[in-house]
């Protein structure tokens, strides 16, 4: 497209399409490299973002009749019933923990149980408590490294756009808006793009952070419970 500038001097310049394909297509390598990047990243967030939110709701969901479904056993002293209660949950991070105490207790039931013994249930539902935590926790490491990283790869993408733009200056020796039109597209292209990635990792991590503390709260309390229960069954010993 042929223009003229304010001193009457004559230049071309290619028209450039805000379209995304348009802009795509005026993208150098490298800044494309940068959106194939952020798209990866995004891709690998909201993969994380299934899998966790199946695993906690399936966690919450068993969790809600399992909790009842042991207690009622326990209260009638048949605690091979709450085991295999348990076993049936294989979801749920209450069961999780109960059937490391429980098997823990049924394993010195034949002997007298003492302290000690009470104390070994302790210790196993700490171990069991530390694994479901940790199991619940993964991948929100990985969220948190794309919440914090994305802008930062959006923002290399928009330093990128800014050099295009002036090589664009330099190349067609022109000053207007036109000549730099592309160049900066490519840099608020990128940088959007790195908030699209990296806004839903930071909320998701945050929610599934706060929903992990109270699955934690609620593993300890079932905890606290189960090791009063065994006291109780052992005659008050500790």
């Amino acid at each position: 497209m042929l223009e003229v500038n304010l001193y009457g001097m004559w230049f071309f310049q290619e028209a450039v399409s805000f379209d995304m394909l348009g802009m795509w297509r005026t993208m150098g390598m490298l800044a494309k490299a940068v959106v194939v990047v952020l798209f990866l990243m995004s891709a690998w967030s909201v993969g994380v973002m299934i899998d966790r939110y199946l695993a906690f709701s399936g966690a919450r969901k068993q969790s809600r009749t399992f909790a009842p479904l042991v207690a009622g056993a326990l209260r009638e002293g048949k605690i091979d019933e709450a085991v295999r209660i348990a076993e049936r949950h294989k979801k749920s991070h209450l069961a999780k923990v109960v059937t490391a105490g429980l098997q823990e207790f049924q394993a010195h039931q034949a002997a007298a149980i003492s302290g000690e013994e009470i104390e070994a249930s302790r210790r196993a539902l700490e171990r069991s408590s530390a694994i479901v935590h940790a199991e619940m926790k993964r991948g929100l490491g990985t969220l948190a490294t794309i919440g914090s990283t994305g802008p930062f790869v959006g923002l290399f993408g928009t330093v990128v756009g800014i050099i295009n733009a002036f090589k664009s200056i330099a190349t067609s020796k022109a000053t207007g808006l036109a000549a730099v039109a592309g160049g900066i597209s490519e840099a608020l292209v990128t940088t959007a793009i790195g908030l699209f990635v990296a806004i839903p990792a930071v909320w998701a991590y945050n929610y599934f952070t706060a929903l992990t503390e109270s699955l934690d709260v609620e593993m300890d309390n079932s905890s606290s419970e189960l090791i009063d229960y065994f006291v109780k069954r052992t005659g008050g010993k500790k």
